[in-house]
């Protein structure tokens, strides 16, 4: 009985510990500054673009939602790199290494599993032929980024100017990359082998991009990947069009959100997103006046 009791003290004790931590809890009012819709361009979703909802369009929306979480993440570095207070270093330097990981694992994905996989349906191998160069074209630039935040021997030394040059080096390319990205996949909509609606084909091609999109987040990493991901996804955009995607259960999303998320809760305050998934002031602007906060 006694030993059960204190399992109980234990158990609730740390419970309590992470939802102090919850972004749940994390104090949120709406930008009045720069905010994580620039420098780096957001991309408009075909289907909201084009009211269209073939196969190819609908999975070249679902990508761009994605892409746009690592757009606003991206914008929300760069935002705020300059105005860390020392004490947040620590923190913001986690986030950024979270967001770079996202980064590298979503390319890997695409390229062992998502590409493949489109190729076979439309059986031609040339599809990706411009989007494996255009990942070429950042890699490195990401892999300086990773290199320069783990080689800092404290946080105290973490520069916001050196990392936003790093960002600098890249930012075009990126930014092409992953709008261009979403055409590419959208225009696959006209090609001559795409599967007939409501065929066995066409629905197999369906899931190649419903099983890829709910695996590729989590696979990336349940506890810090996943919350970055929730926390930059605006919830808002487009007219609110897509405030219940990913499809999931509301309990499922919160818990993902607010327990999940505190295992590492301090991170997500660099986040452009509150726990509801509207847009939020950034923490590091929250003192600098309009003039600066860039």
């Amino acid at each position: 009985m006694a030993t059960s009791r204190y399992v109980l003290i234990i158990a609730t004790a740390l419970l309590s510990l992470l939802l102090s931590r919850s972004p749940l809890l994390m104090a949120s009012s709406p930008p009045t500054k720069v905010w994580a819709d620039s420098p780096m361009r957001l991309v408009t979703t075909p289907q909201f673009e084009t009211q269209k909802t073939d196969l190819f369009t609908t999975g070249a929306t679902h990508m761009a939602l994605l892409h746009n979480t690592i757009i606003r993440s991206f914008n929300t570095i760069y935002n705020q790199a300059n105005h860390v207070a020392e004490a947040d270093k620590s923190d913001f330097i986690n986030y950024a290494l979270t967001w770079h990981k996202f980064v590298v694992s979503h390319h890997d994905d695409e390229e062992a599993n998502l590409f493949p996989k489109v190729e076979e349906v439309l059986d031609d191998k040339n599809i990706w032929q411009e989007t494996h160069e255009e990942h070429e074209t950042f890699l490195g630039g990401l892999a300086e980024f990773k290199k320069y935040l783990t080689s800092l021997s404290a946080p105290s030394d973490f520069s916001g100017p050196a990392l936003i040059e790093i960002m600098d080096s890249f930012k075009a390319p990126f930014e092409h990359h992953f709008h261009h990205e979403i055409a590419v996949i959208a225009a696959l909509a006209t090609h001559p082998n795409v599967p007939a609606p409501s065929t066995p084909a066409h629905e197999s091609a369906s899931a190649v991009f419903k099983t890829w999109g709910k695996k590729t987040v989590s696979k990336a990493g349940m506890a810090d990947v996943l919350p970055l991901f929730l926390l930059n996804l605006d919830r808002s955009a487009e007219g609110g069009l897509w405030a219940n995607w990913p499809p999931m259960p509301a309990p499922i999303r919160w818990m993902m959100v607010n327990v999940v998320g505190s295992w590492y809760g301090s991170w997500w305050r660099f986040a452009s997103c509150d726990s509801a998934g509207q847009p939020q002031e950034l923490y590091a602007l929250k003192d600098v006046d309009g003039a600066n906060a860039s």
